[in-house]
């Protein structure tokens, strides 16, 4: 069986830099990868690079067989690949569920199936009960939930999630680790995160991808990457300092 999303050496530079270098990895239906690495390793830039943002340089990015490399970001979202972003910027002067209901009318025909899959979502992530409120009066952990209801409800079969931890306390932390297991365990969704909340990534991820200066460095279990002594040196080293 072909991995749900095969990414084959893609590599991306901005004015001479080389952002991202090689990168390879495969993820498997139903499983859970994490991408880690120290500031400015690469890692949004190959997000960016397959959600659609902008193209690779070099390299082929393939969802479900088909490649995809180079789509529009509308396109890569019809493909069944759902995205968060690192700096949540919600329509702030909308609520809750129109928010999500924007999200919804990307996998949904009508507007009232849209509202349906809205409240689906906003259940699941607890987010029910501020579904009326504006988007802007949320708290930082809420605006995360919601840029999650946002992705979700586009019905992807990949979910790629770009630090929705940072700034949670470890108890939202943990209220957000037990979501995405439940929506994997459930649902069967697919999960590619970056995050630098090391105990999330050890909590969720199966198997974890290294980057360092755009290059892979280390691929593996949770276990094997915390005993890698060149991520040790150069990433779980400093946050353990």
């Amino acid at each position: 069986m072909s991995a749900l999303l095969a990414v084959d050496g893609i590599s991306k530079s901005f004015r001479g830099l080389k952002a991202a270098s090689a990168v390879s990895f495969e993820l498997d239906a139903g499983a859970i990868l994490g991408l880690i690495g120290p500031n400015g390793a690469g890692k949004t830039t190959v997000f960016n690079m397959i959600a659609g943002v902008f193209p690779p340089d070099e390299g082929r990015v393939r969802m479900d067989g088909r490649d995809i490399t180079g789509k529009r970001p509308d396109q890569i979202c019809r493909a069944g690949i759902g995205r968060t972003f690192q700096i949540v910027k919600p329509f702030g002067g909308l609520t809750v569920r129109e928010n999500v209901i924007v999200g919804a009318l990307a996998s949904c025909k009508t507007v009232a199936d849209a509202e349906r899959e809205a409240d689906r979502v906003l259940d699941l992530l607890g987010l029910a009960d501020k579904a009326r409120q504006p988007a802007h009066a949320l708290t930082l952990p809420d605006r995360k939930c919601l840029e999650v209801a946002r992705a979700l409800a586009t019905r992807p079969k990949l979910l790629l999630l770009d630090e929705v931890m940072a700034g949670l306390r470890p108890t939202e932390t943990d209220r957000m680790v037990a979501i995405f297991r439940q929506l994997n365990r459930e649902s069967g969704l697919t999960i590619l995160l970056i995050e630098h909340v090391m105990r999330a990534v050890m909590a969720l991820a199966q198997r974890i991808v290294v980057l360092n200066t755009g290059e892979v460095i280390a691929t593996g279990t949770p276990e094997e990457i915390a005993a890698d002594q060149k991520v040790r040196d150069c990433y779980l080293g400093e946050e353990a300092a």
